[in-house]
């Protein structure tokens, strides 16, 4: 009778066929409904202030004010027609004319306007936009009819909130497909490197982007709930999240599949020993940053408050794709999967190698660099140490305290152009003023300290409307007054974006408190100031939660305590050096005024999370192995057969988040830097030289308290591989003999 071969047992075909196809079906299903999705996320989705806004902030509370004394939620599109000399009488009738052509656009309530400027070479309109329509559009509407109905000669502008609000959204308008194309490109030529093979990357794509759609149905469904706010921005890193963390999982999961194939020539069997293989560190990388991401709601910015669950959802739907749809693939594939370079059987007498070094079987870069690190681990650790810390120096260069609105959006911008012409004829916060809400009662004296404030140009008490009480014949002169308050506007000198009328702010608030101890002061300028006080205060309280969650969970996985504790601390040296260079990239190449006030906190919890997953990848397998061999054997020995697959994973996820930089914000662009940046900092020098070195010159005692450190430093390693006082020059003269 003819023998069978280990791991060709019969297996039932339920297993082997009906559940793979079903699993393929289900999310083929999730596809069909979540891929058309995506074109829908404009209709739950907003880039308008507001969405940034601090919860507690006073710039809410004094929006929350405003929106009682009107009726409709309208914010101003500045309107600029400027000319090379003063307007002749001729050109200010056209001018003039120009007003019932804006009001027959009914973008909003009344336009106001023209308003010359003192040089008498510029004139301004100020035309409200309800923010509940399509900003993006009424605003292209008016610079069409600006520009046809200017008088000849003449550059016209349309700018203030709604004009920068509408560049905005045209900067986000390649998110929905360029994004998303240059992000699978990146990763398809990335895996046809490293696999040599077509079906794999296909079938890794299609992991992530099943995911993906997954993620946009239950993102979608969550704002339609109105349980999240869904922006251009978080839209973005949604997608690249999940296209780089599910193709990390992707990776980890075929190499543990490829390797199983060299022990059986059942599939099914194989698939199911690379689940199990791959199950505990995917979910303990997935969790980890999933729960990192959900930190976020500890935030007092809308934003971030935001992107928390969004993100975590990604990540979520990233961990069911790369645990259920892949093996179900590999299930249906097998050994063809990797065509034209199948992965072949090893015979028994060769697959378990007797470990005297750990770098038995190794080859090429990986033994080269488990050498290194057996023969002078301490030298490698400290050197690796000492690079991060010089480069986390220039941390101190990283101007993160907020940027002028102006300089958000990378492109050609006529909003941006139109606050520079406003500059130049107009106080500069035209459109844009500072408002005040005040008791009745103090309304006076408020007004009057509100008047003598250096930085602020004039300001005026609102009657019904918002119509300004001037004292002109005519002009209304009784205040509106909602539930004993009063409103007034101050225009500020300078540019409402600038830190010189954030400082005017900041002064309005000491002052008018003397005065009226419920004086409120908003505005854009207040919600700029507020939004980055709020950042800063956000580094504070929510760093410090993840990195205790990061800790519990590889603590939980590691069953160690040390190594968790000088893991996170190699993470968190990382994040210091990518943000050390990006700050002399940004100041020194990029030449950024500087950066959003946000920048270090998603850093943060990007790069400490997703640079965790890389260790927790290497550590989980180190410990594998070390339970068969030794510590220091398995160390090299994990290094050696995760190197490759972490490699190609970091390299994967920072070709896809430096896809953001496609997207012209500068928010986004710097995002990219850093984390691509800092992924691949970790993967070579972290994962590759650090973390090894630093075990393997601790030795067991990486793993106190747990039994395994004990074991290993009484010399009884599990497996019982090598004596673990045995020298390294005695492992290293039993290889040679080898």
């Amino acid at each position: 009778m003819k023998q069978r071969h280990p791991g060709t047992a019969h297996v039932p075909f339920w297993l082997r066929w009906l559940i793979p196809v079903l699993l393929v079906i289900t999310w083929l299903a999730i596809a069909g409904v979540g891929g058309p999705t995506f074109g829908r996320l404009d209709e739950v989705s907003s880039n308008n202030q507001a969405s940034f806004l601090p919860a507690g902030a006073e710039a809410t509370e004094a929006q929350d004010w405003q929106a009682k004394f009107r009726d409709s939620d309208e914010i101003p599109a500045v309107i600029v027609v400027e000319s090379e000399s003063a307007f002749t009488p001729a050109q200010l009738g056209e001018a003039a004319a120009l007003k019932d052509k804006l009001a027959e656009l009914q973008a909003g309530s009344a336009v106001i306007g023209p308003i010359p400027s003192e040089d008498g070479s510029a004139v301004q309109f100020v035309v409200p936009i309800s923010s509940s329509g399509e900003v993006k559009e009424i605003v292209q509407e008016l610079r069409q009819e600006v520009q046809e109905s200017a008088p000849d000669g003449m550059q016209t502008f349309v700018t203030g909130p709604a004009g920068l609000t509408a560049d905005l959204v045209s900067a986000f308008a390649g998110i929905d497909g360029i994004l998303l194309l240059v992000a699978l490109a990146a990763v398809f030529i990335i895996l046809l490197i490293v696999y040599r093979s077509l079906l794999l990357p296909i079938a890794v794509l299609f992991t992530s982007v099943f995911a993906l759609c997954a993620a946009i149905l239950l993102v979608f469904g969550m704002a339609k709930l109105g349980w999240i706010q869904l922006s251009g921005q978080s839209q973005g890193i949604l997608s690249i999240l999940v296209i780089g963390a599910a193709t990390d999982y992707a990776l980890l999961y075929v190499a543990r599949f490829r390797e199983a194939l060299t022990h059986t020539t059942n599939r099914t069997s194989a698939v199911l020993t690379a689940w199990k293989a791959s199950f505990e560190p995917i979910l303990a990388s997935g969790a980890t940053v999933i729960i990192a991401l959900l930190c976020l709601l500890f935030s007092d910015l809308n934003s971030n408050k935001a992107l928390g669950p969004v993100a975590a959802a990604g990540i979520l739907c990233s961990l069911f794709a790369a645990l259920t749809l892949l093996p179900a693939l590999m299930a249906l594939l097998g050994r063809a999967a990797f065509w034209p370079f199948r992965p072949k059987l090893i015979p028994e007498t060769e697959r378990e190698p007797e470990l005297v070094t750990g770098l038995e079987g190794q080859k090429g870069l990986w033994r080269a660099t488990g050498s290194l690190v057996s023969r002078r681990p301490r030298a490698v650790w400290v050197a690796s140490v000492l690079l991060l810390l010089a480069a986390s120096a220039g941390i101190l260069q990283l101007k993160a305290n907020g940027v002028p609105q102006t300089d958000v959006i990378l492109t050609a911008s006529n909003a941006v152009d139109g606050q520079d012409a406003l500059a130049r004829h107009f106080d500069a916060g035209s459109g844009s003023p500072a408002v005040i809400v005040a008791d009745e009662a103090k309304a006076q004296e408020v007004l009057d300290k509100t008047k003598a404030t250096d930085g602020v140009g004039d300001a005026y008490l609102l009657a019904e409307g918002s119509v300004p009480i001037t004292g002109a014949p005519g002009a209304p002169s009784a205040p509106d007054v909602r539930e004993g308050k009063v409103l007034i506007n101050a225009t500020l000198n300078y540019a409402a974006d600038s830190s010189d009328a954030e400082n005017v702010v900041v002064k309005l608030r000491e002052d008018l408190k003397k005065i009226d101890d419920g004086a409120l002061v908003g505005g854009v300028t207040a919600t700029a100031l507020d939004t980055n006080t709020t950042a800063q205060r956000d580094l504070i309280v929510i760093i410090p939660v993840v990195l205790a969650v990061i800790l519990l969970i590889l603590i939980l996985l590691l069953r160690s305590v040390l190594a968790p504790v000088l893991l996170v601390a190699s993470v968190v040296l990382s994040y210091g050096a990518a943000m050390g260079v990006s700050a002399l990239v940004f100041n020194n190449i990029f030449g950024f005024p500087g950066a959003d006030a946000t920048v270090p906190l998603f850093g943060f919890v990007f790069l400490v999370a997703l640079g965790v997953d890389y260790n927790i990848f290497l550590m989980s397998r180190v410990r594998e192995e070390s339970l068969k061999h030794g510590t220091r054997p398995g160390i090299l020995r994990g290094l050696g057969v995760t190197g490759g697959v972490i490699t190609s994973a970091g390299v994967v996820l920072a070709a896809t988040f430096a896809a953001l930089g496609v997207i012209p914000i500068m928010f986004l662009v710097q995002l990219a830097f850093i984390v691509a940046f800092g992924v691949l900092l970790d993967t070579v020098l972290v994962r590759s030289l650090l973390v090894p070195a630093l075990a393997y010159d601790l030795g067991g005692r990486i793993w106190w308290p747990s039994k395994l450190g004990r074991l290993d430093d009484d010399g009884r390693a599990s497996g019982g591989a090598r004596d673990a006082k045995g020298s390294l020059e005695t492992d290293l003269e039993g290889a040679a003999r080898s």
